[in-house]
Parts: structure tokens; C-alpha cells; sequence
């Protein structure tokens, strides 16, 4: 069966808002077409389609949000301080810490240094 690409753009956006999708991948499903359909219409590079998962996204991101800050429970206001901290907040609040500060030095060898290395330790 031919489809055409502008109608299959019209029912993927439909679908994204109505099920509040996420992933190009999930839109499929809700389509009259098969994957490799969809595919060979290049709907995958729609801008239309990835501004419409963005902004489902987006929404359920801030919802979410909102949800841990009004919640009594612990463990979504932690989680929600650390999305929203400072480098140094996230450091007062982390129960391990571990700062590497490495540094790298370079020694220069010459034949007779390996030699000499060599006849050391074989001793």
C-alpha cells in the first residue's frame, strides 16, 4: 500500500501527542506503516517530529519536577536537589567524594638508562 509521507506525518504527530511519546522508535506502532515505511518516508528526520517528542518530554520533565518538590517523600527531594544544585552543593551532599587531581610526569630515557635498569634489577 503507498503512503504518503505528509499523511504519516499528521497521524505521528497525532499519535505523539495522544500517548504522550517519547522515542521516534515508539511512533511506529501507532502508524498504519511498517517500520521500513516510516523509515524510507525519512520521518526519523522530521524537525517536526523531534520538536513534538522534545516538547512531550519537556512537559513530563517539568511535571515530574514539580511533583518531587510538593512530595513529603525523602528520596524524590534528593533527587530533585540533585538535578538542581551547585558543583559545590552536590559535594556537601554526596556521601563518598572522590577528587582526582592527577598529574603526569615525563621522564625522558636514553639506551643506557634501560641498560643500567636492566643489569639492576637482574641482580
Amino acid at each position: 500500500m503507498a503512503y504518503k509521507t505528509d499523511d504519516l506525518l499528521k497521524q505521528s504527530l497525532a499519535a505523539i501527542e495522544k500517548h504522550k511519546l517519547f522515542f521516534i522508535e515508539d511512533i511506529v506502532a501507532y502508524l498504519p506503516c511498517s517500520k521500513e515505511t516510516f523509515y524510507q518516508h525519512k520521518l526519523h528526520e522530521s524537525d517536526a517530529l523531534k520538536s513534538a517528542l522534545l516538547k512531550v518530554k519537556t512537559e513530563i520533565k517539568v511535571s515530574m519536577r514539580s511533583k518531587w518538590y510538593k512530595s513529603e517523600n525523602p528520596t524524590l527531594q534528593m533527587g530533585l536537589m540533585k538535578l538542581i544544585a551547585s558543583p559545590e552543593e552536590l559535594k556537601q551532599l554526596s556521601m563518598t567524594h572522590v577528587e582526582s587531581n592527577n598529574t603526569h610526569e615525563v621522564k625522558e630515557f636514553n639506551l643506557s638508562d634501560l641498560v643500567k635498569f636492566k643489569n639492576d634489577s637482574s641482580k
